[in-house]
């Protein structure tokens, strides 16, 4: 039998969420588009959130010739997979690799870790569709905001004493007992007052959270006057990672979005980031956080797994939110990730190509790597090691051809590829010389060289 070559072109979809940006401003829109597809027509007026790439199979890929879904694909030939990332994940992919354009705040979150997935997928299969962990990194491709992981707690104290509207909601003694337990105590790493203050900082979001409706719209009143009276000295100036000017221009922007909403407040426990095209930060199931503006790449394990708590008309599940947190505490800079430059790669650079680079994202997980590759300059080349898994690659700007075997294909921006297991890949670029070719790699290894060695 003669087995095709592994080189797929993908048609993938893109999911209409209200959060989406609009219209062919919406990348995740413009990249599905490039596509042809007998289902989508971008429309002028509706907003387009996600582009999925992968096996799930809430929105699962199609090999663009045959129409048959990836699925099946790799079902009827798991030699494409490669047996080591079959025996660990079965017959689909591990990850799934997203495009998400993010006009308004999407929802305050985390993803349950496999035990609790497992409990809930039992329990509630309707909010909760699988029973995977769903760990997620996102990498920017335009600037973007996001709020991750829970602040210092000397900043959270800080907003406690100055946010009058924050002090009312997590009620005066929880307030007051807060900031007496971890006062002078946040750089102890001694374990006995990071469990305090691990507790204090649960007591406080759970009085938060807790907070009913009524009192969370009248406390919020107060709290978007208080912002838009007070500007850069709201919050008494802010802290040191988020001015007061930053945060009032937040609580007044976020609440014409989600009037009234909780998530108004969870601002103040947790981190504010801002990252730019490059950046990346990794999610670790159990981890709260909410994205804001801007258009990312997003790789995850294959999931579809959220609960919700804030920032949101689905559903909110605010009692395992709170149960679920490690609330762990850094600054935002811990929360980034440190790229590298891939190892196995040769990159054949033209006079043009200054500044060409393959980069490596590998979270500590197995399920997902991502590599960042930017070429510039005509013919400027990138050739990868074959590796023993399988991998989705789109192209997010500028045009080249990509390479598998005897099989070369054209390839520019929203054009997305699979590439079987135990391929050697081959990405040249054919643009101008000041045009970058940008592809982004997502790809899975069972023991292998993407964790570093």
């Amino acid at each position: 039998m003669v087995l095709p070559v592994p080189l797929i072109r993908l048609q993938c979809g893109v999911n209409s969420y209200d959060w989406g940006k609009i219209g062919s401003e919406s990348a995740a829109a413009k990249f599905a588009a490039a596509t042809p597809s007998d289902t989508l027509s971008i429309q002028s007026d509706k907003p387009y959130a996600e582009l999925w790439m992968g096996t799930h199979p809430s929105n699962p890929s199609k090999d663009l010739e045959s129409g048959r879904t990836l699925l099946e694909l790799v079902e009827g030939n798991q030699m494409l997979l490669a047996p080591s990332v079959k025996a660990k994940y079965g017959s689909k992919l591990p990850f799934l690799f997203k495009v998400l354009s993010i006009n308004k705040a999407l929802s305050i979150q985390a993803h349950p870790n496999k035990k609790l997935a497992e409990q809930l997928h039992a329990k509630d299969p309707k909010n909760y569709p699988d029973d995977n962990h769903k760990p997620e990194m996102a990498i920017a491709i335009t600037d973007f905001e996001g709020l991750c992981g829970f602040r210092p707690l000397g900043e959270i104290a800080h907003f406690l004493s100055s946010v009058p509207a924050l002090r009312q909601l997590v009620g005066e003694d929880a307030a007051k007992e807060f900031i007496a337990t971890v006062r002078g105590q946040e750089s102890d790493a001694s374990s006995e007052s990071t469990t305090q203050n691990k507790r204090a900082l649960q007591s406080a979001f759970a009085a938060l959270m807790k907070s009913s409706q009524e009192e969370v719209a009248s406390a919020a009143k107060l709290l978007v006057s208080d912002a838009e009276s007070r500007g850069s000295e709201f919050a008494d100036g802010g802290v040191e990672s988020t001015s007061g000017a930053v945060m009032s221009e937040l609580v007044v922007r976020l609440n014409k979005q989600f009037p009234d909403d909780i998530g108004l407040f969870v601002l103040f426990f947790l981190n504010y980031v801002k990252l730019s095209p490059g950046e990346a930060l990794f999610l670790k199931a159990d981890d709260i956080h909410a994205y804001v503006s801007g258009d990312i790449i997003e790789c995850m394990a294959a999931s579809d797994n959220v609960v919700r708590a804030g920032f949101t008309p689905k559903f909110k599940d605010v009692q395992t939110l709170v149960d679920l947190l490690t609330y762990n505490y850094a600054p935002i800079e811990e929360q980034k990730m440190s790229p590298k430059e891939y190892p196995y790669v040769v990159l054949n650079r033209t006079a043009y190509s200054s500044g060409s680079e393959a980069t490596l994202y590998d979270p500590p997980i197995e399920e997902f790597s991502v590599i960042r590759t930017v070429l510039n300059g005509e013919g400027s080349k990138a050739t990868f090691d074959p590796i023993d898994g399988p991998s989705i690659v789109i192209c997010t700007g500028g045009k080249g051809k990509i390479t598998v075997g005897p099989k070369t294909e054209e390839i520019k921006e929203g054009y997305v590829f699979f590439v079987g297991a135990t391929a050697e890949l081959v990405l040249e670029s054919q643009g101008g010389q000041d045009e970058s070719f940008t592809t982004f790699k997502a790809f899975c290894e069972v023991d292998d060289h993407s964790n570093g060695a």
